[in-house]
């Protein structure tokens, strides 16, 4: 799907925060150059004025757990597709239990990955073996597991579950771990406005559901934000809804990638799980950026050969959940966890380590804070 944006934002409610369209960016290029033109410098594609960035510098929020010892928890984790060595949504979740390992003294349990078209049963076998096997807490890693979740704990009443990317099932030991992916991905979006130089970026997404095209809808906004309708998104997914193996196909990403490149797109943002290393691999070969998601990509080890193409990723901070949610079932409440992630408990956000990113960190902030003050809207659903 492709489309130049314009027009007001209907989601985000500036608030009196932005400027009014026309108040450009001095960045040493014309704001108003037509999408797609392209030749000019980073930035120059930027239309409108950044709200203000706080203050002062902005650490990370963390929780203390104070003396948490869970050396009664096995904790078995159920992956979504891909497993450990995605270097994203999977090794975020395996991070946050490791850590729980090294930190509370838990016992690391049975792991088990997804296969790309495994039924619903297969997903109730996996869960019903885990809790046979005595791991408690059960960590379903994905929207994927809600049906068989939903079936599965309450045969197992004294096994706690986690389920990430879904809050559907009503059962008193499941505890949902959901996040603001909207917001997160707001700021990826503006990013990509200030690092693209030809005013075309583009989104590839691993599968076409409501969750993902949560980063569609937010990335999309963010770059408006910033850009105005001076700059033209490109939207494309790999596979359908139902067809999850999107999230583990990097060779179709590379192709997908390597055709938006060559129709103008010079930054990606891809929510497309182990897929995404295609995307970057397409990104270096074509001479333009990459963002990352889920975990900093720019860290991984999977992804060395590739790491200076990823300007920042979109943190999805499922570590820091099941981090979090370990230590609550350990001290007995596990719902004494907040609602959703989101920007506001540092539950999303971007990545620094690529230095690449430090001239528009002061941006980023700034409209993390208008979010987080409720002075910008972000939207769950893209528009059309």
């Amino acid at each position: 799907m492709r489309r130049k944006r314009g027009g007001a934002l209907a989601a985000i409610a500036m608030a009196g925060v932005l400027a009014m369209a026309g108040c450009a960016k001095d960045s040493g290029g014309d704001g108003n150059q037509a999408a797609g033109d392209g030749g000019g410098e980073p930035g120059s594609c930027v239309t409108e004025e950044a709200p203000a960035a706080p203050e002062g510098s902005q650490e990370e929020q963390t929780t203390d757990h104070g003396d948490v010892d869970a050396g009664d928890l096995k904790v078995g984790l159920a992956f979504d597709v891909g497993g450990r060595g995605d270097a994203s949504f999977n090794d975020a979740a395996a991070a946050g239990v490791d850590r729980a390992v090294e930190d509370f003294g838990a016992e690391k349990g049975n792991e088990s990955p997804a296969a790309g078209t495994e039924s619903e049963a297969a997903k109730e076998q996996r869960l019903r073996q885990m809790a046979e096997q005595g791991n408690n807490p059960i960590i379903a890693v994905g929207f994927a597991y809600a049906e068989a979740v939903g079936k599965v704990a309450p045969k197992y009443p004294d096994t706690e579950f986690a389920l990430v990317d879904d809050n559907s099932v009503d059962e008193e030991n499941v505890t949902p771990l959901v996040f603001a992916e909207e917001e997160g991905s707001f700021l990826a979006g503006v990013a990509a406005a200030y690092k693209t130089s030809e005013c075309h970026v583009g989104f590839v997404g691993g599968v076409k559901t409501p969750l993902i095209q949560k980063f569609q809808a937010g990335f999309e906004q963010g770059v408006e934000a910033a850009g105005g309708d001076n700059i033209e998104v490109t939207s494309e997914y790999l596979t359908p809804a139902g067809d999850i193996s999107g999230f583990n196909d990097p060779a179709k990403a590379n192709v997908k990638s390597k055709s938006m490149i060559s129709q103008g797109s010079d930054v990606l943002f891809h929510a497309a799980g182990a897929s995404g290393q295609g995307v970057f691999e397409a990104a270096a070969a074509g001479d333009a950026l990459g963002i990352g998601v889920d975990s900093d990509q720019y860290e991984q080890k999977t992804l060395a050969d590739v790491k200076d193409t990823i300007v920042t990723s979109m943190l999805k901070k499922v570590d820091v959940a099941v981090y979090d949610y370990i230590a609550a079932v350990a001290e007995g409440d596990p719902a004494d966890l907040p609602e959703r992630f989101d920007l506001s408990v540092d539950g999303v956000g971007y990545s620094t380590s690529n230095p690449a990113i430090e001239d528009v960190t002061d941006e980023l902030e700034g409209y993390k804070k208008a979010i987080v003050d409720g002075d910008i809207e972000v939207s769950e659903t893209p528009e059309g």
